[in-house]
Formats: structure tokens, sequence, C-alpha cells
């Protein structure tokens, strides 16, 4: 199962178990972070495709860390007049993990333990 969420205006696959890169959030390393912008839930027949998102549907991670990506060289000339200007930039991302993917029926399920405890 996986789902696909949304974050920083860009949309990311993201699997239980397994970390993705995402643009820079802001919190502290080993930080819980929840997306609940989920556009796409995908469990072989049971997938749900949201309107714009699937209602009681999250994905809960832990911030890795922070870092930067490889230099992206920006490079300007005009031809026949001496205009030369090379740029570097290095965009910065945080690392998450994703510990589980919750959809309604497992909220209920989650529900009902901290109920009966």
């Amino acid at each position: 199962m996986y789902a696909i969420v949304e974050t920083g205006g860009k949309q990311y696959q993201v699997e239980e178990g397994r970390y993705v890169d995402v643009e820079l959030l802001e919190g502290e390393k080993d930080a819980k972070i929840v997306f609940d912008k989920v556009v796409m839930l995908v469990n072989g027949k049971k997938s749900k495709v949201g309107q714009p998102y699937v209602k009681n549907a999250s994905a809960e991670g832990v911030i890795l860390g922070h870092d930067k990506a490889k230099k992206v060289i920006v490079y300007k000339q005009r031809p026949k007049k001496g205009y030369r200007v090379k740029r570097g930039h290095r965009q910065e991302y945080t690392r998450v993990m994703i510990n589980k993917i919750r959809t309604t029926a497992s909220k209920k399920a989650a529900e009902t333990e901290t109920a009966e405890a």
C-alpha cells in the first residue's frame, strides 16, 4: 500500500518503511510530522482517489534531518555582447521516514484500542 501526499506545492509517493525527500519543512530532527493532504491511496481494489483529498487519511512520519541537494549550475550568456553570468544553487530539503499510512478503517481501530485501554 502506498499513498500520494501533497506538501510544499508538490506531490510525493510515500510508502511505509521508506523515506522521502520533500521541500524544506520546519521542525527538529526526530520530530513527528503528519501529512494530512492525501491525494490518493493505492491498495489494490481498495484504492481511493480524493476530490481533492481523501477524507480521514494521513501519512505519519519522523524527520530524519535537513540537507542540501547537489549543486545546479545556472549559466547565462548573450552572444556577441560579452555578457556571461555563472551562478550555482543548492536546494534545501528535509528527509522524512514514513512510519504509518492511516486510512478511515485504521483510524477507527486505533480509536477503539485507546478507548479500551
